[in-house]
């Protein structure tokens, strides 16, 4: 049974902000962290262990996979392992922008402050 997009939220913040950083464009471990960070304004902060981890479970869920293509190796650290996101990392992350926009659409009805 394939299962759906909608399943796999709500998303914790790390993969989130991984997905939102991968949909952009593929990157590598340390590019991540820097994206996430500027993404979040800061209160986000992941170190190797919350990166590595969650990308291992994100791989495993088939939400990203490892990219076969590789910079010019003058330019890069053939060390370093690029991520792109997959169909359904996309499919997961566009159920979740859903979701934030239901509960926000919530939050204007209710009149509540947010900002």
């Amino acid at each position: 049974m394939k299962r759906k997009a909608s399943d796999a939220t709500p998303l914790t913040p790390a993969v989130f902000y991984i997905l939102l950083s991968l949909n952009i464009k593929e990157r590598h471990g340390y590019e991540i962290m820097k994206q996430v960070k500027d993404d979040s304004k800061g209160k986000v902060k992941m170190g190797p262990g919350t990166l590595y981890g969650s990308i291992k479970r994100m791989l495993m869920d088939k939400l990203i996979l490892e990219s076969e293509e590789r910079p010019d190796p003058k330019l890069d650290d053939e060390r370093r392992r690029y991520y792109q996101i997959t169909t359904l990392g996309r499919q997961v992350l566009n159920a979740e922008l859903e979701r934030f926009s239901q509960a926000l659409s919530i939050a204007r009805k209710a009149k509540l402050s947010y900002g």
